[in-house]
């Protein structure tokens, strides 16, 4: 299958039959396209230079905006969709290549020297000179992503189906400001329950897990052109300033300049 002339994804026969330790690949997405699951033999650097992805697998969720990239091991099955217009490009990572790499999904900075390089890369041919220009290429990138730092913008959801219930229905609606105990009641937990699922499960307090939902979302409706007063009203903020404060703390730019500023 393919888009705008590019493959949406190689097949694992193709990734096996190139005697490269990184493929580069690169494709462009309209707005709303999904990529249903399916999982690869190598491991994969999910970047896109333009626009913003929701990658769903076991884990939970992650969002991806541009300046970042998502590592997703070898063999995890996983899902994304197009939050706006997406210039995605994606590097696929045989596992000795990079044995020091987490073992789970991770959303990582990509700066500009690593956008510069993954850029060139896709410009290569699959079976580069491994001696030559492009091989160097690829050797500065395997170094620059040992040392990339990942960046919090994971959604667990846990596996009980107690607390699964909770967070699909706030993931839906991030916006429902009900307490705990009224999401215990619809659970059919005790609310002193719930709050210990949400700490054993997803490492977060239900506070804090409705907090990173709501501003993961927030950056999912900036990408598609919403405006910052709506989404702060739709998002459960007492006002646009209180939503931009809290945008602020946790992403170190307020709404409007976040995409600037990337």
């Amino acid at each position: 299958m393919s888009i705008d002339g590019h493959t949406l994804n190689i097949p694992d026969a193709a990734l096996a039959a190139i005697p490269r330790p990184v493929v580069a690949h690169a494709a462009d997405f309209a707005a709303g396209y999904h990529i249903t699951p399916h999982d690869h033999i190598h491991a994969q650097l999910i970047h896109g230079s333009q626009g913003v992805m929701q990658v769903r697998a076991g884990e939970g969720s992650w969002v991806v905006p541009p300046e970042r990239g998502l590592w997703v091991p070898a063999g995890i099955e996983h899902e994304i969709v197009m939050r706006g217009r997406v210039a995605m490009r994606t590097l696929y990572i045989q596992a000795d290549a990079l044995p020091a790499m987490p073992a789970h999904c991770a959303v990582v900075a990509v700066g500009p020297l690593l956008q510069a390089l993954i850029e060139r890369a896709v410009a290569a041919p699959p079976v580069y000179d491994e001696q030559g220009p492009d091989g160097r290429i690829f050797a500065v990138i395997l170094d620059e992503l040992k040392l990339l730092p990942t960046i919090p913008l994971h959604l667990p959801t846990g596996r009980d189906r107690r607390l699964r219930r909770v967070t699909a229905a706030l993931e839906a609606a991030p916006g429902d400001g009900r307490p705990l105990e009224a999401w215990a009641r619809e659970a059919g937990a005790s609310p002193r329950t719930l709050a210990r699922l949400f700490l054993r499960e997803t490492g977060m307090t239900f506070g804090a897990w409705r907090q990173q939902a709501r501003l993961l979302h927030a950056l999912i409706g900036l990408a598609e052109g919403q405006a910052v007063t709506a989404l702060a009203l739709d998002l459960g903020y007492a006002s646009p300033s209180a939503f931009i404060q809290a945008f602020k703390r946790a992403f170190g730019t307020t709404p409007s300049r976040y995409f600037r500023a990337g």
